[in-house]
């Protein structure tokens, strides 16, 4: 646009009435100057007629400067629509709801009749402001040099899109934007409607159905059964589900979207009705696996069958809902029961030492911050290759560890002189016929080397953490046991189909059989009867309990620093203890504290706030009343139900602490709405 003809455009979109209050004001001025001087009855009589006929002057020339005005900016629309005929075509007599506006005050300059229909105006608007219109509505993305507004707006009842274009050849001082409303209340409508009746695919599993039906006569499973499908069907009464079984423990649910959410917003009930229903005085649990969003129904049937794994994987007595990328949990109150088989067991060595002979090497890795159960199963895998004749490293960061000892212990041995390798070392060392086996975790973002994980072809996974939303795919082999008490326990499982057996070292024993011990806090927590076994062997091994207390001692100053983080403790709601440190502390002085303050009459959970670095971290163990996994994966964290633990960034630790006091709230309310009415 040339610099004329903007410069005339800029006169007529700007207010030009600064001359008229210039004079007015100077008047005025010099009437109180004169009446002071000289000042009589008659004289201020002639004054005030004279001020009235002047203010009634400038009036009339501001309804004459306003009527000019409308009529340039009239003139210059026929002008940027190419002519008065094209004009009444394109913008006076357009399709579309039409606006003009300053783009650096978003004043309406000019609108035509179908704007003023939608907007409630009965004629042009002139000078007033876009947002009395549109209150939330921002020009932004047409400074950004975008021709289409970020989302639709809602004028009255309707839904548009809006379009437009300024002239940016200029300075943005008084630029002109014409915006063009375009309905689109149908077309969302439709999108809804399509959205709302989108399939759904889930399956529905008694997951303690071996247990809830052992020693039952056909006559006492019926009944179980029975009552089990009337749960499930007066859960999808009154709605589009379908809900059919098709295997004696599983049911099949087609739904759509809509009923979908309003089983999502209630938590999937039927969870908490189906433990109404007992057999051995234990609870009936099923587990609900949902497929959304997939592309055809085979994609929904898989994201329902991961799904149900995942729920199983997790103790079962939850649903999981699995989309084209997300996980999103509901449930998983009830503490699991042990189901494992040791059918399972054989299997999974099997298939192991198939991976050993067919690799050149192997690499053992656990976790960041390894402990005593991280290193211990490490080096029970790393006895079962030295029984193949394979070379194996375990790859750990020995400057931040909490097994120190217990690796000292190990690298005194012959057998594992260079046994451990750093991350660095380890990607060098790679080579595409290499075999890692990940153990103590499943979820890649915690695993020592991320990139070791990423580059390795062929990955072994042995874990016993309740799976999270994030986990290692495409695993050769995944030996995940939510029901076992260690990764140690699994391992010497796995040891004892090992063909030829391993001759476990007097230190191996010890690693093992203390990785044990730490998880289960003594034989205390998360025990059963294959745990027992698993620590009998390895007493026959040559474990010495002595020797494994020695690496559970702590110096002198760390004991005294324990001590002092349970002194800060206070209860929130009667039964959860809490610290807010104030300072970095220690992981493992922390997560010891944790577990000390278990020890306090009534407390049932606890949970131990820190920052570390630019983290803040969270300890939380519980007695298994309070599932403390459920309530820090609220907060990004995960683990078992009874000892959990998150690392959050970017907060400040009073945050973090406050959205721990929400997350038990809406745990514990969780739990009263899920308790049986009497």
């Amino acid at each position: 646009m040339p610099n004329s003809r903007r410069s005339r455009l800029q006169k007529f979109i700007e207010p030009g009435m600064r001359s008229y209050f210039v004079f007015f004001f100077i008047y005025c001025a010099a009437a109180i100057i004169c009446a002071v001087l000289w000042g009589s009855k008659e004289l201020m009589i002639l004054v005030a007629a004279i001020g009235a006929l002047i203010g009634v002057l400038e009036f009339i020339g501001y309804i004459r400067y306003a009527r000019k005005r409308r009529s340039e900016i009239t003139k210059y629309i026929d002008r940027i629509a190419g002519g008065a005929d094209a004009a009444k075509n394109s913008v006076m007599d357009s399709p579309f709801p039409t606006a003009i506006v300053q783009t650096n005050t978003g004043e309406i300059i000019w609108t035509n009749a179908r704007f003023n229909m939608i907007s409630g105006e009965r004629e042009h608007s002139f000078e007033f402001p876009l947002s009395d219109v549109l209150p939330d509505f921002s020009l932004r993305w047409l400074e950004d040099g975008a021709h289409e507004a970020p989302a639709p707006v809602l004028i009255g009842d309707r839904w548009y899109t809006v379009c437009g274009s300024t002239d940016r050849s200029g300075d943005r001082r008084g630029l002109l934007a014409t915006l063009y409303f375009i309905d689109c209340t149908e077309f969302r409508r439709l999108r809804e409607l399509f959205a709302a009746s989108r399939p759904t695919v889930g399956i529905i599993q008694i997951d303690n159905y071996d247990e809830a039906m052992k020693n039952l006569s056909d006559t006492q499973k019926s009944t179980v059964l029975a009552g089990v499908d009337e749960k499930v069907n007066e859960w999808v009464r009154g709605s589009d589900c379908i809900a059919r079984k098709y295997d004696r423990d599983k049911y099949l649910l087609i739904c759509g979207r809509a009923t979908m959410d309003k089983f999502i917003e209630g938590k999937f009930s039927v969870l908490d009705a189906a433990k109404q229903i007992t057999s051995h005085d234990i609870p009936v649990t099923i587990s609900i696996g949902v497929g959304v969003e997939g592309e055809s129904w085979r994609d929904l049937f898989d994201y329902a069958q991961l799904a149900m794994e995942m729920a199983l994987s997790r103790g079962g007595d939850q649903a999981v809902v699995k989309n084209r990328l997300n996980f999103a949990f509901y449930g998983g109150h009830t503490q699991e029961l042990e189901k494992r088989t040791k059918v399972k067991s054989r299997v999974m060595a099997n298939a192991l030492m198939q991976l050993i002979n067919d690799s050149s090497r192997v690499f053992i890795m656990g976790h960041k911050n390894s402990d005593l159960d991280s290193v211990g199963s490490a080096a029970g895998v790393a006895a079962v290759c030295r029984a193949m004749g394979r070379h194996a490293n375990i790859v750990i960061d020995k400057n931040i560890t909490a097994a120190s000892l217990l690796i000292d212990k190990l690298e005194a041995q012959p057998e594992y002189e260079g046994m451990f390798m750093t991350p660095s070392d380890a990607m060098i060392a790679l080579d595409p016929r290499a075999l890692l086996v990940v153990v103590d975790t499943n979820r890649p973002e915690v695993v020592e080397a991320s990139e070791l994980l990423e580059s390795a072809t062929r990955v072994a996974v042995i874990d016993h953490h309740r799976r999270a939303a994030s986990y290692i795919e495409n695993a050769a082999l995944s030996l995940h046991e939510p029901y076992a008490s260690s990764a140690s326990e699994l391992v010497v499982e796995l040891i004892g189909y090992v063909e030829p057996k391993p001759s476990l070292l007097r230190a191996e024993a010890d690693a093992l059989l203390a990785g044990i011990e730490l998880d289960t806090k003594s034989f205390t927590m998360r025990t059963g009867v294959r745990t027992f076994e698993a620590a009998a062997s390895l007493r026959l091994a040559g474990a010495d309990p002595v020797e494994i207390k020695k690496l559970f001692q702590t110096p002198l100053g760390e004991y005294t620093e324990r001590y002092r983080i349970t002194s800060k403790a206070t209860l929130y709601k009667k039964h959860v203890a809490t610290v807010l440190c104030e300072g970095e502390e220690s992981r493992v002085t922390a997560a010891q504290a944790a577990d000390e303050l278990l020890n306090v009459a009534g407390v049932q959970a606890s949970f131990v706030v820190f920052p570390s670095g630019d983290q803040v971290v969270i300890s939380a163990r519980s007695l298994g009343q309070m599932n403390v996994q459920v309530i820090l994966e609220k907060l990004g964290g995960g683990g078992h139900l009874n000892m959990a633990g998150a690392q959050i960034v970017g907060q400040s630790p009073e945050v973090v602490m406050s959205r721990l006091y929400a997350a038990i709230d809406e745990y514990m309310n969780e739990q009263t709405a899920s308790k049986p009415k009497k």
